[in-house]
């Protein structure tokens, strides 16, 4: 048995391409996309690289709140374990921040679970994804769907001329507040007569009140689109079960998926016909493998989405999708909204397609700025 005997973390930010409403200009006016790298180091000099992805408009986690957890309170929890024991791992640090209704700060405890993965590749000299248990029927490379997002017709026009000439066929549109309905149709309908052929799925962020999704289900249905993701906060059960029930769209859930404790309930409240499966969300990769083996044995749909992920975390994710055998287009965009990479291009899709890597662990060493703004936390 390995043990781990160095914990270094740091904050890393990434430009950000093109206009995305979740990403807001900071005190300097720029905008980016904010993580936390971790790296951790066994007793013979393996290392395993984790990310944090946290960004407010999505989660309550901050970089703030991610940075001063790892470093004063999951640390000293995480110091001399076996990177390899993931259930002992989650255990550990759900004793140190405790749940309340699901789990507690899950996005920064997903950074340790990434880097313990990552390391544990390593040391056996396979990649993250074969650790998963029985894969069912694997794939080896993911497709990928280009986000339309903005409550500017400009920009959407934009966003559509940029996909096509990037090689996308498949859409994924945001809807919802602060767009009217009328516009949400509209905007469903155009993306839909731009791509005839290709997955369409509406997410709307939680951003409609129970009658407001009620409304406009059987309305984007007609507009041509395939799934609608989110429609409510996941506090409004019953609003979640009337739109099952109605059955105009499949109904996915996203935002108040945490955990495989959450997804069970959900599931058995009758809430959903599948989820949008984020490991960043899901506090990494072994509580997401946990929930996408009920979604198979439930018969219920399982789709590929991110928090645009850079590097450590768009990695985790295409492990895990590409283990679940995914042929619908994924939602990781990421290399859509990203305007830097640890790894230079070598994580870049080719027009849609994204490969999972073969090399051990994640698959990819970051370069020299990653280790820069590292710091240790802890160390034997």
């Amino acid at each position: 048995m390995s043990r781990i005997v160095k914990i270094e973390i740091g904050r890393f930010d990434y430009a950000v391409a093109g206009e995305f409403k979740f990403f807001k200009p900071g005190p300097d006016g720029r905008v980016t996309r904010p993580s936390v790298l971790v790296r951790l180091t066994d007793d013979n000099g393996v290392i395993g690289w984790g990310q944090s992805v946290p960004v407010p408009t999505w989660t309550y986690e901050t970089v703030e709140s991610v940075l001063t957890t790892l470093e004063h309170y999951l640390a000293e929890v995480v110091i001399g374990r076996d990177p390899a024991d993931f259930a002992g791992l989650h255990a550990a640090m759900n004793t140190a921040i405790r749940p309340a209704f699901s789990v507690g700060q899950p996005l920064c405890k997903a950074a340790l679970d990434l880097a313990c993965y990552d390391l544990v590749g390593r040391q056996r000299g396979v990649p993250a994804w074969q650790l998963f248990g029985n894969p069912g029927t694997p794939v080896e490379s993911l497709t990928l769907s280009w986000t339309v997002a903005s409550p500017k017709w400009e920009v959407i026009e934009r966003q559509l001329a940029e996909g096509r000439a990037r090689g996308y066929r498949n859409f994924n549109i945001k809807v919802g507040a602060p767009q009217t309905a009328d516009y949400d149709l509209a905007l469903a309908r155009k993306v839909r007569a731009f791509a005839p052929d290709g997955f369409l799925w509406a997410d709307a962020n939680t951003g409609y009140t129970p009658a407001e999704a009620l409304a406009i289900a059987p309305k984007l249905r007609d507009a041509g689109v395939d799934v609608l993701e989110s429609p409510l906060p996941p506090t409004q059960v019953r609003g979640y079960q009337a739109l099952k029930k109605q059955g105009a769209l499949p109904v996915l859930m996203d935002e108040g998926i945490v955990g495989p404790e959450v997804a069970t309930e959900f599931i058995a409240l009758d809430m959903l016909d599948g989820i949008a499966m984020k490991p960043a969300r899901n506090a990494g990769l072994w509580p997401s493998v946990q929930i996408v083996n009920e979604l198979r044995e439930r018969g219920l749909m399982v789709l590929g989405s991110g928090l645009s992920d850079p590097d450590f975390s768009l990695l985790a994710s295409v492990h895990l999708f590409t283990w679940s055998g995914l042929t619908r287009p994924c939602a990781l965009n990421g290399p859509q909204f990203l305007a830097d990479s640890l790894f230079g291009g070598a994580l870049a899709p080719k027009a849609d397609v994204l490969a999972r890597p073969a090399a051990p662990g994640l698959g990819f060493l970051p370069d020299e700025r990653a280790t820069a703004c590292l710091r240790p936390v802890a160390r034997l």
